[in-house]
């Protein structure tokens, strides 16, 4: 059987550092409040010529170094992202370009904060299917562009970064001790779209627009749709939150990572947590996060990694990979 195995991973983040400090000086909050509610203590923010594009660049350049391939040897690239430097043509193809990589396929997705789980999926079936045999998977934000911030229910929530993997096409013989993609689990239901949106876009305002959401909505949702995928993951797998190495989720609030832990039963011990550092970064959460943990070594090779994530539309999805 054909899998879909991690060969490198990267980081990348704007130089400034924006504090709960700082934002008590633009709204009414604290950052005991905020970390209370969140556990988010700060966020990084994109200044001047620091792009989705940009970001997503650095991140790919860090992930092919660390694999020790150059973008001739990638034919894939999909860029997971709601913020597009513009909105056409695809990131994706702004980054191919930056790379300098002249052949091959790139495109973005658009899942929201799921948009990094539906990418490795997405990149996984194309390795399966014998389309390609390296891909490369970019989740890049910048949320702040698209932040009301007199808006204190979301400001507080967002930031800015980059987060790519390289997954190549390896033998495996088709049993959960196989390295790469185990199983990936997709979902999403449109009734929802109204609880985390943008206010504006081409066709319909013609502008940007600003996030908006239902807070006590999302959080009401989330627990029951990651825990939903997770479960599917397991039964697809026949494994179980013990045989799990590491859970590595979407993060969007300490207490959502948490509960959802709690209701698995995977130790907090066994979760990857940057929240308190990164803040919401959306689609390229796990893949900071996957970055920060397999750079201190606390992921290891053979590890089983469980990625999950849920994001406004809503879709929600998760992926088993074996590191």
């Amino acid at each position: 059987m054909m899998r879909s195995v991690v060969r490198g991973f990267g980081a990348a983040l704007p130089k400034r550092v924006m504090t709960n400090k700082e934002i008590e000086a633009k709204v009414d909050t604290s950052d005991e409040w905020i970390v209370q509610r969140t556990g988010i203590h700060q966020r990084y923010i994109a200044g001047e010529g620091e792009t989705t594009a940009s970001l997503g660049e650095s991140a790919a350049r860090a992930a092919l170094a660390r694999a020790g391939l150059t973008a001739e040897d990638i034919d894939l690239i999909i860029v997971a992202t709601s913020t597009p430097d513009n909105t056409f043509p695809a990131t994706a193809v702004n980054i191919q370009n930056r790379l300098g990589m002249r052949h091959g396929a790139a495109f973005d997705l658009q899942a929201v904060c799921s948009g990094f789980v539906y990418g490795v999926a997405t990149a996984d079936a194309y390795i399966r299917g014998g389309l390609a045999k390296r891909a490369l998977v970019i989740g890049a934000e910048t949320f702040s562009r698209i932040l009301d911030w007199s808006d204190r229910t979301t400001c507080v929530l967002f930031g800015d970064g980059a987060g790519a993997i390289i997954l190549e096409a390896q033998e495996g013989e088709g049993t959960n001790a196989d390295r790469g993609v185990l199983t990936a689990q997709l979902r999403s239901d449109g009734i929802h779209g109204d609880k985390l949106y943008v206010d504006g876009g081409p066709s319909t305002t013609g502008t940007v627009g600003h996030l908006r959401m239902e807070g006590r909505e999302v959080f009401k949702h989330a627990v029951g749709m990651i825990t939903d995928v997770i479960e599917a993951a397991f039964e697809a797998t026949g494994t179980t939150a013990d045989d799990v190495d590491w859970l590595v989720p979407h993060q969007a609030n300490r207490r959502i990572i948490d509960g959802s832990a709690k209701k698995l039963g995977i130790p907090l011990d066994k979760v990857v947590v940057t929240v308190d550092l990164h803040g919401n970064t959306s689609a390229a959460s796990i893949p900071l996060a996957l970055d920060t943990a397999a750079s201190d070594g606390r992921i290891k090779k053979g590890d089983l990694v469980m990625l999950e994530a849920m994001g406004g539309g809503f879709t929600w999805g998760s992926v088993l990979i074996r590191w």
